[in-house]
């Protein structure tokens, strides 16, 4: 039986023009692998820069939090980088993992539990772009949020900020660590996000399988090709599939038709410099206690409520 609001939130970006597809549809277990796939990659700068900057300033941000905290994660996928955190955290208590690949979540978790065994893990399948309430309480230690990669940057501006509010709720009084990427210079950032060895295409494609499996559509994948684009008007890259000729299917007992060069937007991903990233913290409630800022152009935010 097909998920009713995948097939509405689906319809409703392909009734709009131009048209789009929800980027949280793109991370089923097998887009969960690919993107997994894709930050082992030597061409996928953001997590080479984030696990070499976060290495350097975990000390700091240990000292800050002090013994015995929760940490929960937003996206955590494969849960590689909370293990930097894990590893040099004075005696974390607590780990809480949120992800909407369940299957994935479960089994990153089970790895992590097995290296870990004195903290307690908690999987929790949600959407973090709606409000998430945590299945546990606060321990006697600080609470550390942690939003890796460049998550933040799959939310325009006024989502950015909602969403940062809704995690403050989440949250409580606690602590936040943010990953943003702020760079601006178009050829690397469309030979990043439009290659990676093919990686790219295979996980923006997926989606569509994911729509023919979970929704009964009828999609030639090989009718559409990936595109990445820069755009300036709040600068970001948007990932999309082009309709290579003129094709038609049918979803929901709808036909969708595209135009031979049409394309659907499958990802966007805002890249914030640091003054604007913390104007947007502070609009969601947050104070921006530090920024660290890698040459390449990689931040990591430290909040506080």
């Amino acid at each position: 039986m097909s998920d009713p609001t995948f097939l509405a939130d689906v319809l409703a970006g392909l009734s709009q023009t131009p048209k789009h597809l929800p980027g949280k549809y793109l991370w089923d277990e097998a887009g969960s692998i690919l993107f997994d796939r894709i930050c082992g990659s030597p061409d996928y700068y953001p997590t080479q820069c984030e696990m070499a900057l976060l290495a350097r300033v975990a000390p700091a941000i240990a000292n800050r939090i002090g013994p015995r905290s929760t940490i929960v994660e937003f996206g955590s996928g494969a849960s590689r980088k909370i293990r930097v955190l894990l590893d040099t955290l004075h005696d974390p208590a607590r780990y809480i993992a949120i992800d909407i690949s369940g299957e994935y979540l479960e089994a990153s978790l089970r790895t992590l539990a097995a290296d870990y065994p004195d903290i307690a893990m908690v999987a929790v399948r949600a959407d973090y772009s709606r409000r998430v309430d945590l299945p546990v309480r606060r321990g006697e230690g600080h609470v550390l949020g942690f939003f890796p990669g460049t998550s933040i940057g799959n939310f325009a501006p006024e989502e950015a900020t909602a969403f940062l509010a809704r995690a403050r709720d989440t949250l409580g009084p606690s602590y936040f660590l943010v990953g943003a990427d702020t760079t601006q210079d178009e050829d690397r950032l469309v030979s990043v996000y439009g290659g990676c060895g093919g990686l790219m295409e295979a996980l923006h494609l997926n989606i569509l399988s994911r729509i023919n499996r979970e929704l009964g559509a009828d999609i030639h994948l090989d009718a559409f090709r990936h595109e990445a684009r820069v755009l300036r008007d709040a600068f970001r890259v948007e990932a999309h599939l082009v309709a290579k000729q003129a094709t038609r299917w049918h979803l929901g007992g709808r036909e969708i038709t595209f135009a031979a060069g049409e394309s659907m937007r499958t990802d966007t991903s805002h890249k914030y410099p640091a003054e604007a990233f913390r104007g947007l913290a502070e609009r969601a409630g947050w104070t921006a206690e530090e920024s660290f800022v890698d040459s390449a152009g990689f931040a990591l935010h430290l909040l506080r409520c």
